[in-house]
């Protein structure tokens, strides 16, 4: 069987100012034509389809879109919401779409119930795992302390014990929205940190012949089995380096799994330029940037006159405008914005209290503040399932 892994659409997402429903758009029509030019089974969505709960008009309706050409194709679909979609939204009529082939799986509860397919060789189910906050579904699995991976085994617990009352052979590929351990972060992904933890190891998804993930925007291979296809478009600067793609999963008669990634059309490249103005200004091997969306770093020590203005004559696609300039290490002009530079909330906090009273918190103080900022993360979710 013959399988497209996608995922993290964020459909109604723009890239700093710029609207990127077109690039959207012309995505899902790159989608279907994959689907068609590569004889494609059976397409999975791992989740975050949308940005937010709550999406614009224009993304919903872009969502329609795509669900229509989907079911023309014939194909069938199994997507999963993710920890940006409301799963109660996303899930609205699933019933009646699972009619036209698009099985959309948004209830933790039913993780253990699989979309079952067939190919030549027998049975494939497909278990859809929508994203599993912690604390709004411990309860469903029975898990004493609300974490990623309590809850995520629980969830695989069903999933296996499910599988075991199938015909021997039968096939299995599960989608998941997750952070497991050993991919690779970028800066557009909402932390889902609880408890100082965001991360799962690969291990849980052990008994499946294919755990089809999404959360991560970067395509990546965590083992041959376990895979991210990463977001089809850019959304932050830190992805200037990814290779946009999804992945063509062949899932053989006896469970073996071979992939192969299928790019997709990106609207313009991503580029990060670091310097003095005049620099950046003048130099000749920054000309293949010209036509890129820019990210540009001043190093000046002072900071220049109209620099975005000036930068704009020659990179007019620049989008991102960082200060970072040239400084003696103890010059205390640099300490606040280093300090804080790639550090959790946690660490904030922890650093705060040591700059207050002279001393860092203890074990129990660090069990405060991580309670505190997990019940904020919390309260956050359950508001937005409420909306």
């Amino acid at each position: 069987m013959r399988l497209l892994h996608t995922s993290d659409w964020h459909l109604g997402r723009a890239f700093h100012r710029v609207n990127m429903l077109g690039a959207q758009a012309e995505f899902i029509g790159h989608l279907v034509a994959a689907v068609r030019e590569w004889g494609v089974d059976a397409v999975v969505v791992s989740g975050d389809v949308y940005d937010r709960a709550v999406p614009p008009l224009a993304a919903v309706e872009l969502f329609d879109d795509a669900l229509h050409r989907l079911a023309d194709l014939g194909v069938p679909t199994v997507m999963i919401s993710g920890n940006h979609d409301s799963a109660r939204r996303l899930g609205v009529g699933a019933g009646l779409i699972g009619r036209a082939g698009i099985h959309l799986r948004t209830e933790p509860a039913a993780c253990g119930t699989p979309v079952v397919l067939a190919d030549a060789h027998g049975d494939v189910a497909f278990y859809g795992l929508p994203y599993l906050e912690p604390a709004l579904v411990k309860d469903e699995f029975g898990v004493g302390k609300a974490g990623h991976e309590a809850v995520l085994a629980a969830a695989m617990d069903r999933v296996r014990a499910d599988l075991a009352t199938r015909a021997p052979g039968t096939r299995s590929v599960v989608l998941a929205h997750a952070f497991v351990t050993g991919g690779e972060p970028s800066d557009s992904e909402r932390d889902i940190t609880v408890g100082g933890v965001a991360a799962v190891p690969a291990g849980v998804f052990d008994g499946v012949d294919y755990a089809a993930l999404g959360h991560l925007h970067g395509s990546q291979t965590i083992t041959e089995r376990v895979r991210y296809s990463g977001s089809p478009l850019p959304y932050s600067f830190s992805e200037a380096d990814h290779r946009k793609s999804m992945w063509i999963v062949d899932l053989g008669a006896d469970g073996s799994v071979t992939a192969e990634r299928v790019d997709c059309p990106v609207p313009r490249p991503l580029a990060r330029i670091r310097g003095r103005l005049e620099e950046l200004l003048a130099d000749p091997d920054l000309a293949c940037h010209e036509e890129a969306w820019v990210e540009a770093t001043l190093t000046d020590p002072v900071r220049p006159a109209e620099p975005m203005a000036r930068l704009t004559e020659r990179f007019p696609h620049t989008l991102s405008l960082v200060f970072d300039p040239e400084r003696a290490p103890e010059d205390p002009g640099v300490s606040y914005a280093r300090r804080l530079a790639g550090r959790s909330d946690q660490q904030i906090a922890e650093d705060f209290v040591a700059h207050v009273r002279g001393a860092g918190p203890d074990e129990r103080e660090r069990a405060v503040l991580q309670d505190a900022f997990d019940a904020v993360r919390a309260d956050e979710a359950v508001r937005e399932v409420a909306r």
